[in-house]
């Protein structure tokens, strides 16, 4: 490829929305180009990126026995209805009606049009397991599209979904796709952790999310520093806290005068103690699928945070919102104090203070706590993790130290069981003949997103780089000055004599400035340049390490054979 027929829109401003590297290097470099809100553009050299990611999910995927099939980008409304997705998924799913008032929805996700594409076709035990995957457009109506590629509307997805007649042949296929997606960020050279994650709107019994390591990530990660333990905030747990005290304090159960002392902060400055010892009421109010709603008070301890979607899962809810402290008096709660043995409202409490008998909490009156106060025995059913892990905290599996980083998902595998197969009646026929409902997984990844999170991770100030698997090509040949006839010429030679190899090359034979041309290769990201210029006289040409910028000089004469070892 020369560089003078390229459509390389290079340029030195950056999008005025931009605030993460890969958004800003993508767009200057003349990566990507944005049509609309969260909607871009693929250039040239971006799609060659985009179709080379494509490649490296492709090749692993079929290694892994998987069969690749395309869906309808437009998806039937009645499908996602017999799910029960339809309204469940929310503002983000975008619906749409035909000229005949006929309801569809841009996928998102497709779980639905693959169950619709296996019931009545796979009838019988002796076709599984059986695993489709696509590489496809998909929609999410974002709210706030912003970041670029990472938090765009339309994106281009790899989903996967495997139909199983035993839950022990889907965990075997889990495991396979853990490790197969793990082959696939490895290849693309990238720095990441599997880690617990939640199921979210896709639904089921466990999944695991697959994070790149980056400072501009925009999920929390808790990982463990004695074990391969990680998790998604959302989801990680931790060992049972240790004590402040060697000993526990000694409290006589009963009221105790608290004049207007209602946060956690004026209590533990109050009764001179850690906030270890002191229960945190947190009141919100829980709306669920079916319009219904309730208010739920959460019960932690004092130096403790409330994690929102361990919070939701606890009581199955779409969705908390603050509640006001005149709905509470309303219901007869005093704010302020607040105790686990409050009437007309649901009541979770943290698994950390399971059985403890030694805490401060609110007496349910005004101006009182209860000192002493013992959970033990009661509320058995009403124990849930939903504490955020912090920093220092000890992990469960070790008891390690654990610590939190960032991440940016680009994988995420789930268990679904029967979620989807039941309920659109996706049925084959077991050993004995007896009619079940498939037993399914499903896998994504982020294929566009990955284009974004390689620039993310590795990026200077000068511009992109490019891993080898990933880069649009992997030798800019820089011709210094194109007037220069014997310049040109080995520039030339060197370019066909690696085109035939079937390297991937392009040649900046452009009538423009040295300084110019290796602007654009520092930006763009090339792994390597080879610059032809003055010491061509003297037999010598240069090769630029992108990601170093270390410069090696080469005998004219033992190019080739220099370049194949590193292209």
């Amino acid at each position: 490829m020369r560089f003078s027929k390229c459509f390389i829109p290079t340029t030195k401003e950056a999008p005025s929305d931009a605030v993460l590297p890969s958004h800003k290097l993508l767009v200057q470099a003349g990566f990507i180009s944005q049509v609309g809100s969260g909607i871009y553009n693929f250039l040239p050299l971006g799609k060659i990126v985009l179709e080379k990611i494509r490649k490296v999910v492709k090749e692993e995927l079929d290694k892994a026995g998987c069969q690749e099939v395309q869906l309808g980008f437009v998806t039937p409304g009645e499908l996602w209805k017999e799910s029960g997705r339809f309204v469940k998924y929310g503002k983000e799913l975008l619906r749409l009606k035909d000229r005949k008032d006929n309801e569809f929805v841009l996928s998102p996700t497709a779980e639905e049009m693959m169950v619709d594409m296996v019931r009545n076709r796979v009838k019988s035990y002796k076709q599984l397991p059986l695993h489709l995957y696509q590489i496809n457009t998909k929609f999410r109506d974002e709210a706030r599209p912003r970041f670029g590629l990472l938090r765009g509307r339309e994106f281009l997805m790899e989903d996967g979904y495997s139909f199983h007649d035993s839950f022990e042949d889907l965990d075997r296929e889990f495991n396979l796709m853990e490790e197969t997606y793990s082959k696939i960020f490895t290849r693309l050279g990238l720095d990441f952790r599997v880690v617990d994650a939640d199921s979210g709107a896709i639904g089921g019994t466990g999944s695991k999310e697959f994070m790149v390591l980056a400072q501009n990530g925009e999920d929390d990660i808790i990982i463990c520093d004695g074990c391969d333990y990680a998790a998604n905030i959302e989801v990680a747990s931790r060992a049972k806290r240790v004590p402040p005290y060697e000993e526990k304090p000694e409290m006589t159960p009963g009221d105790f005068y608290t004049p207007d002392v209602k946060t956690i902060e004026a209590l533990a400055e109050f009764f001179m103690i850690e906030p270890y010892y002191l229960m945190k009421a947190v009141a919100k109010k829980a709306l669920f699928e079916d319009g219904s709603s309730k208010v739920v008070i959460y019960f932690l301890r004092g130096d403790d945070q409330l994690e929102e979607t361990k919070a939701l899962n606890a009581v199955d809810a779409l969705e908390l919102i603050d509640i006001s402290e005149d709905e509470l008096k309303e219901l007869g709660v005093t704010p302020g104090f607040i105790g686990p043995e409050v009437k007309n409202v649901e009541v979770i409490i943290d698994i950390d203070l399971k059985d403890d008998d030694t805490l401060i909490c609110g007496a349910n009156k005004e101006d009182y706590h209860f000192v002493g106060y013992s959970l033990k025995d009661k509320f058995q059913d009403r124990f849930y993790d939903i504490a955020e892990v912090s920093e220092n905290d000890k992990c469960k599996e070790c008891g390690g130290k654990l610590s939190r980083t960032k991440g940016i998902e680009v994988g995420h595998i789930f268990k679904l069981g029967d979620r989807y197969s039941a309920p659109m009646q996706a049925h084959f026929l077991d050993q004995n003949g007896k009619a079940k409902p498939f037993i399914m997984g499903t896998y994504g990844i982020g294929v566009s997103r990955l284009e974004a999170v390689i620039i993310e991770q590795s990026h200077d100030e000068k511009g992109c780089i490019w891993t080898k698997e990933s880069a649009p090509f992997m030798l800019d040949i820089i011709v210094s000055n194109p007037k220069n006839e014997d310049e040109l010429k080995f520039a030339d030679k060197i370019y066909n004599e690696l085109i035939s190899m079937n390297k991937e090359v392009i040649i900046d034979d452009r009538k423009e400035r040295f300084g110019f041309k290796i602007k654009d290769f520092e930006l763009i990201g090339f792994p390597y340049a080879l610059i032809v210029g003055k010491s061509l006289k003297e037999g010598k040409v240069e090769l630029v390490d992108r990601k170093t910028l270390e410069k090696l000089v080469l005998d004219k004469d033992e190019v080739i054979e220099k370049l194949k070892e590193r292209i």
